[in-house]
């Protein structure tokens, strides 16, 4: 049984008292009684509210189930629309009206740039992400597949010379790209150097020549005729020639230059909720000690590299002397949200008055807003927000009246912990179709701390299956995404931002790059997102941050927005269209069986390691050996398609089972060389991950809005309670 310690009215973990009492509020000026009176309240108030909510989804779920099944045969979209009005699905939109948001970073407000996601209970991740700030150019290219290995270009072993070259040319064509000379290119400089306060190079043939445009130049450092780093700004974003003639690759380049710093991660979001896993006290402190290292600037992690013991702290500020002999000074860190649980989970590390479990949703709003006010305090070695505000992202919400729970909940937490009114800043993921639909309402309820809107294909087409599932067999993964929703989704996003006023107060963004170790496709393809009118979009990895910020000098996101304002909103008669397979009665029996084996090995993958050994976001290995970056979301989407599959009757129990425990064994075999790795194949009744992957689809149907936490948690705990 699990021991509790009584605070307030409430039955807190030990563990976790303990970390509040004597690790959070040190320095606070909060007195331990005053939080747990503050906390309790919250809760005793907002947990009837909370729990409300999630009955009405539950409700409006079964109105849709029951229309679903008795016009499955006969299905009209205007009848369908009509009724969703008519439950409450869909609301009518109000006046016009534009966000009013204050004190908000420029990282947010005013600049367009890349955004890491991270599980918070690494430590090491954390660090990374946030020190992903400014990436090196040079890393991101030669040790990707950016450029190829081909004609001796190989990346592995010591540093490869023709690999070196490539990369150099692809830096040189980057400059030419966005701060061109007035003559010649900067492939033929052989010198740079600050004159006139501005920079001026010198060429090959002797000539000198400055930038086309001279105010592209920031700032400097070392002495103006022989600079160490040069600084440029381009698309409101900065980039630094580093030079030194002495370093291995300086010494191989004609002007110097020994690497080019992109200002990359301009946001990162530390996550508590779909990457990490996080089921109890124990869990959940962890996520909470990591949060309050980074908004104390004192988070360290010591670790073992290539035989060496290495620790990892966060980066300082950048510091340049402006041309004009000035002292400038950067942000050196990534400015940070952190992603609360949203409203479905309870967790035990805290029991109500009532014997109940708390709302995670309600702890993490109070404990992390708790620690970041050392960085509100000025309590921090690095400053996080220089505004003053504590940005939240608030996922898995549906509709107005749970964003408007958010911020009856915001307000909560600002007047327990003496904070002024919009002091928290809250991000509105549109990854539920019922948040979609009803956007423009959403994005009012919080219209006073709004920064932050997305869309999510994963999470999205999961409940797009879920909300459903009783009408018919959902196509194929592959032909979902080239449904029409989808399309409309994405601009519907983009225009309901607009017109509500985010640009140059709030980001607009886009979905991850799954697939990291495929930097070249990325390059092809994210470049999509800023000429979409996206401000930020998600990428898995520092080296991705590095390279998709090129995107964002290539396009000039507040002109693309400033564009689109004009355009027809897109159509939400397309936003409703059900991706329902055309053709289900025809597909073969191998058509099937490859779409199952695909979707197992993915949900064998990502649970297998989530519920044997607690990690919540890793590069899965799909059913073709490519790293697939994977959390929850995915799991979802998986899941909740061969649920209905299961339905529908296009699969039946035998034949899951069966490809279970077939995919099972190449799940093993991918995970061979991990000692800590415990196998599944032929232990299937002992074997807590693979009985929790094959339920999330044997009982998918009945899971809340489809989602997979709570199977997830039984099993987690399940296993740590056996040890």
């Amino acid at each position: 049984m699990s021991i509790y310690t009584e605070r307030a009215n409430l039955k807190v973990s030990p563990i976790l008292a303990n970390f509040i009492e004597d690790e959070v509020l040190p320095g606070l000026k909060v007195e331990a009684a005053d939080f747990w009176v503050s906390l309790a309240a919250v809760v005793d108030d907002l947990t009837p509210i909370n729990k409300q909510l999630l009955a009405e989804r539950d409700d409006i779920q079964a109105k849709i189930d029951a229309w679903n099944l008795a016009n499955k045969n006969s299905f009209d979209a205007d009848a369908y629309k009509k009724f969703l009005y008519e439950i409450g699905y869909l609301v009518e939109e109000d006046d016009d009206f534009a966000i009013t948001t204050q004190n908000v970073d420029d990282e947010i407000a005013r600049q367009a740039g890349a955004q890491l996601v991270v599980p918070t209970s690494n430590a090491r991740f954390a660090l990374n992400a946030t020190n992903a700030r400014w990436g090196s150019l040079y890393d991101a290219v030669y040790g990707t597949d950016v450029i190829s290995e081909e004609d001796g270009a190989h990346k592995t072993g010591p540093y490869n010379q023709v690999r070196g070259d490539r990369v150099i040319k692809f830096g040189r064509d980057l400059l030419d790209q966005h701060f061109p000379l007035a003559s010649g290119s900067h492939t033929n400089v052989v010198s740079y150097h600050i004159d006139e306060n501005t920079l001026t190079t010198t060429l090959e043939d002797g000539e000198r020549a400055t930038l086309a445009d001279p105010k592209q130049c920031v700032g400097y450092n070392g002495e103006s005729a022989s600079p160490t780093s040069i600084l440029l700004r381009h698309n409101g974003l900065h980039i630094a020639i580093e030079i030194d003639a002495k370093s291995p690759v300086g010494s191989t380049d004609k002007a110097g230059v020994s690497d080019i710093t992109m200002e990359a991660a301009l946001t990162t979001i530390q996550d508590f909720e779909d990457s990490v896993a996080a089921v109890d006290a124990e869990d959940k402190v962890g996520v909470y000690r990591n949060w309050l290292g980074l908004m104390k600037g004192d988070l360290k992690e010591t670790f073992e590299k290539g035989g060496k013991t290495l620790t990892r702290a966060l980066a300082a500020d950048r510091s340049y002397k402006s041309c004009d002999g000035s002292e400038l000074s950067f942000h050196g860190r990534s400015l940070l949200f952190c992603r609360n649980v949203g409203h479905l989970m309870s967790n035990p590390a805290i029991i109500d008055k009532n014997g109940d479990e708390i709302q995670e949703g309600i702890m993490d709003a109070m404990i992390s807003v708790l620690i970041a006010k050392h960085d509100l305090n000025g309590n921090s070695v690095h400053r996080n927000s220089r505004k003053g505000s504590v940005y939240i992202v608030k996922p898995k919400m549906h509709g107005p009246k749970e964003v408007a729970f958010a911020d009856t909940l915001f307000n909560r937490v600002e007047d327990e912990l003496g904070l002024e009114r919009h002091t928290i800043k809250i991000g509105v993921m549109d990854e539920e179709r019922r948040t979609t639909v009803n956007l423009k309402e959403c994005i009012r309820q919080v219209k006073d701390r709004v920064v932050f809107i997305n869309t999510g294909f994963l999470d999205r087409t999961g409940d797009e299956i879920h909300t459903s599932m009783l009408l018919g067999a959902m196509a194929p993964k592959a032909d979902i995404k080239k449904q029409p929703w989808i399309a409309a989704y994405e601009d519907w996003n983009v225009d309901i931002g607009l017109e509500c006023g985010l640009s140059g107060k709030a980001q607009i963004g886009k979905g991850m790059w799954a697939m990291p170790d495929e930097m070249a496709e990325m390059l092809v393809q994210k470049g999509g997102h800023p000429k979409s009118g996206a401000s930020t979009a998600w990428v898995p990895s520092p080296n991705g941050a590095t390279l998709h910020a090129t995107h964002y000098h290539e396009t000039d996101v507040f002109q693309v927005q400033e564009s689109l304002k004009s355009r027809a909103r897109a159509s939400i008669d397309d936003i409703l269209t059900i991706p329902l397979s055309l053709n289900a009665s025809a597909m073969t029996v191998e058509q099937i069986q490859a779409e199952l084996d695909n979707n197992a090995q993915g949900i064998l993958g990502y649970v297998v390691r989530w519920v044997d050994q607690g990690v919540g976001c890793s590069k899965v290995p799909d059913i073709n050996n490519v790293g697939l970056m994977e959390d929850r979301a995915t799991l979802r989407i998986s899941s909740q398609h061969i649920a209905n599959w299961l339905e529908q009757g296009l699969t039946n129990e035998a034949q899951i089972e069966e490809t279970f425990q077939r995919m099972a064994a190449v799940v093993d075999e991918q995970n061979a060389s991990d000692s800590s790795y415990i196998p599944m194949a032929g232990n299937f009744d002992t074997s807590l991950a693979y009985q929790a992957a094959l339920e999330l689809c044997l009982k998918g149907k009945d899971q809340p809005n489809g989602y997979t936490e709570p199977l997830l948690h039984q099993y987690r705990l399940k296993l740590k309670a056996a040890g």
